[in-house]
């Protein structure tokens, strides 16, 4: 009683068969082949997108040694 034979599946194959038809689980499987075709290309293109971007670049807040220092930059000469 627990075990399935090889009659019971060829019931239930035959009663889907006639509830959805081969048509639409055709269309149905189709459908699902091209979602997970789109989605690993949508993979693939966030990878290439990200090994194009650029590295971040930084500023450097230390002074050179060749640069000079003004003190004299907020006064007004008279």
């Amino acid at each position: 009683m627990g075990s399935l034979s090889i009659w019971h599946w060829i019931v239930v194959i035959a009663v889907v068969l006639l509830l959805f038809g081969r048509g639409k689980i055709s269309d149905l499987m189709g459908d699902v082949a091209q979602g997970i075709k789109s989605f690993k290309k949508g993979l693939q293109d966030d990878e290439k997108t990200a090994e194009k971007s650029e590295p971040v670049k930084s500023i450097d807040h230390t002074s050179t040694p060749g640069a000079t220092n003004r003190t004299d930059v907020g006064s007004k000469a008279v």
